[in-house]
């Protein structure tokens, strides 16, 4: 059985489709429709139903999909020991990156890609919510993430501290250090990260919090569109700081957000139990490239 056409065909269910999975994958559609094929040709059976641009599984495809996502963890974890008898010359490491954190992780990908060359790095984008979630499901070998409050399911260390401001129309911020409360927000539109993102949920639960819901004008996962957008007075953004100062401050300018403030730490976090030694030389790095923080954190590895 031709594992990729495995890893093909599990990528379609999990995308519900087979343009999203192309994109992910980052193939093109004909070529996934021909594996999957090839797949259903060697088992006998279709084993997905296209509804539009959506896809049910078959009862035979339940099976696969099923047996397919521990055929594929298997094969991945046998890359993994192979290639530690040879240290980390060679191997596989999957790290998740949000969209707005890229630049913590850009010097750490640098040093480990020249100390370890042989290592095939791959880097998944997405929300800090959905980074954690694949992580779990065992999708991701380690994500940069944000976390409140210490997680119990997994392993973190802390490499930065952010809080949130609220970003506006640089018309509409007289005094960019008079802070503005939760409540004050009630009036104005918003324009919110998309529901992947940690950061959207908590402005919710904060605006109820405060006693009103807030006024969705648009949702991105794009740090920089949602900029665009408030540079054209479509709404306000409560973002984080570091993603702030990469905005013209002669469209954006903002305001701190009390009443509470909301804080959080940046951190890189993983699953517990075995890590590969191509994950440990990563945490290395990490800990090379931001000492001071990767000190005190939460390591759960000697």
């Amino acid at each position: 059985m031709d594992l990729r056409a495995l890893r093909y065909f599990v990528e379609v269910v999990r995308q519900n489709g087979f343009t999203r999975a192309a994109n992910v994958l980052h193939v093109t559609q004909p070529t996934i429709s021909k594996m999957v094929k090839a797949l259903e040709d060697e088992l006998g059976g279709p084993l997905l139903q296209r509804e539009g641009r959506a896809v049910r599984l078959t009862d035979a495809g339940k099976v696969v999909y099923e047996r397919g996502l521990v055929l594929l963890d298997e094969a991945k974890l046998l890359r993994q020991e192979v290639a530690e008898v040879d240290g980390i010359a060679r191997g596989e490491l999957t790290v998740g990156i949000m969209p707005t954190a890229g630049h913590y992780m850009a010097p750490v990908i640098a040093l480990f890609q020249k100390r370890h060359p042989g290592v095939t790095l791959q880097v998944d984008e997405q929300g800090a919510r959905a980074q954690r979630q694949a992580l779990l499901d065992g999708k991701l070998d380690m994500t940069l993430g944000l976390i409140t409050q210490p997680d119990p399911e997994l392993e973190t260390m802390t490499i930065a501290r952010q809080t949130t401001r609220v970003a506006m129309a640089a018309h509409r911020v007289q005094d960019a250090n008079m802070p503005v409360r939760w409540r004050d927000l009630k009036d104005l539109p918003f324009v919110l990260y998309a529901s992947g993102f940690a950061l959207h949920q908590a402005v919710l639960d904060h605006c109820e919090a405060a006693g009103f819901t807030p006024q969705i004008r648009l949702q991105s996962r794009y740090w920089d569109f949602i900029g665009d957008l408030v540079a054209q007075d479509v709404g306000i953004a409560v973002m984080f700081e570091h993603v702030i100062a990469r905005y013209d401050p002669a469209n954006v300018a903002s305001r701190p957000l009390i009443e509470p403030a909301l804080g959080w730490d940046v951190v890189v976090m993983w699953r517990r139990g075995y890590m590969s030694r191509a994950a440990r030389a990563w945490l290395e790095c990490v800990r090379e490239v931001y000492p001071a923080h990767a000190a005190g954190g939460s390591t759960g590895i000697q």
